[in-house]
């Protein structure tokens, strides 16, 4: 007995049975297989990364890279805009709902070599600080830690641009201008900080753009999930547990080790304290003498030259001058700090906020009419030079 063929889904949806028909209105994607499968190749081709995309990564990179040399949020938001679609995350969600592992390895090379070209151009930035010192690099720092006002603006630009991309045929350009800030700023500082020798910036820009990549990769999935797609066979189960096992584990081990850090958990906190040297006073020995008058009446009476006992020498306490502690108040800059340099008006060892307690070294120097201080940073005993009209004085207190 033959069985006809039947349409997947009848032109009239009152024929449907009730379960069928209520499932049939909660698709967001035509459920008919020989339209999802057209649009699931449309999709695909939109979201495979171009020349344009490599070439306006690349040109993205330096602008945020002379944003962070100038420390100017105009041009971060600037090198976002010129950034180009960031269809290569769109495509990671794609690849993993539909279980094509060459398809999700494809649109991740192109991710890497797109990131890698950002990466350079904020290197190329980060280079010219040999020549020109910036007055202040605020934006830097801030673009290399875990922020959850940065997540939380990825996340909505992930999700916008998946629901864009499915349902409309115009390319979802503004909500991907959120995904590549989140994005590309963290390797634009890697590179700006790798090049300007800065420590720890390169690779906390690396590990903030790691763990925004993989939240990026498991939210725009859970959206096409939601809107329909599902994964087709094992991989794509398996890559999706993945990225979630990796995001939740990169983002709390991030946020312990912030957390640690910034509240200072179970690290000792130094803790000034006077000493005193005991300088011996060195004292005059009498030595007795014998004159011509005093020589014995005969050569064989020899006298006999006891020495008395000398006073034993006191040591005397000289206490050391209490140290002179400072804060670093400078006006500028948001947030405001001062910069640590290895000499007056010299190279930039790092940049620290106001509030930051210094102690004062007896050098000064003055240079082009600017006072420069020797100082010590207390919190990592990092010594340096800072101006002189950016501390403020503080009153040592016995709890320090």
């Amino acid at each position: 007995m033959s069985i006809p063929d039947t349409d997947l889904q009848p032109d009239d949806p009152s024929k449907l049975p009730p379960a069928r028909r209520r499932r049939a209105n909660r698709w967001l994607v035509p459920p008919d297989l020989s339209e999802r499968s057209a649009f699931l190749d449309e999709l695909g081709h939109r979201t495979t990364p171009t020349f344009d995309y490599y070439l306006f990564s690349f040109i993205a990179g330096v602008i945020m890279g002379v944003g962070f040399l100038m420390d100017e949020p105009s041009l971060l938001v600037l090198g976002a805009l010129v950034a180009p679609l960031m269809s290569p995350v769109l495509g990671l969600s794609f690849g993993t709902v539909m279980g094509s592992a060459r398809f999700f390895t494809r649109n991740f090379l192109g991710l890497l070599i797109g990131g890698l070209l950002a990466f350079w151009g904020g290197s190329m930035a980060g280079a010219l600080t040999f020549f020109w010192n910036p007055s202040s690099m605020v934006q830097v720092r801030v673009f290399t830690q875990l922020s959850w006002t940065n997540f939380i603006v990825l996340a909505v630009g992930v999700v916008l641009t998946a629901l864009a991309a499915v349902h409309s045929e115009r390319k979802p350009s503004m909500p991907s201008v959120a995904v590549a800030f989140e994005l590309y700023l963290p390797l634009a500082a890697a590179g700006f900080g790798l090049s300007a020798h800065i420590p720890h910036l390169w690779p906390d820009g690396l590990v903030i753009f790691a763990v925004y990549l993989a939240w990026a990769a498991i939210l725009g999935a859970l959206t096409l999930a939601l809107m329909g797609f599902r994964p087709s066979n094992l991989f794509g189960y398996s890559i999706s547990g993945a990225l979630v096992l990796l995001g939740i584990v990169m983002l709390i081990a991030l946020g312990g080790a912030s957390a640690i850090v910034t509240s200072k958990l179970g690290l000792p906190t130094a803790i000034p304290t006077a000493t005193f040297t005991a300088t011996p006073v060195p004292t005059n020995t009498l030595t007795p003498t014998i004159t011509p008058s005093q020589a014995p009446p005969t050569p064989s009476e020899v006298p006999t030259i006891t020495p008395s006992p000398l006073p034993s020498s006191t040591p005397t306490i000289s206490p050391t001058p209490l140290p002179v502690f400072a804060y670093i108040n400078a006006t500028s800059g948001n947030p405001p700090g001062a910069r640590l340099r290895k000499d007056p008006n010299g190279d930039v060892i790092r940049t620290y906020l106001n509030n930051t307690l210094v102690e004062i070294l007896p050098d000064t120097e003055e240079t082009s009419g600017y006072v420069w201080v020797k100082v010590r940073i207390v919190k990592d005993n990092e010594v340096g030079w800072i101006l002189r009209n950016l501390l403020l004085l503080a009153t040592p207190s016995p709890n320090w």
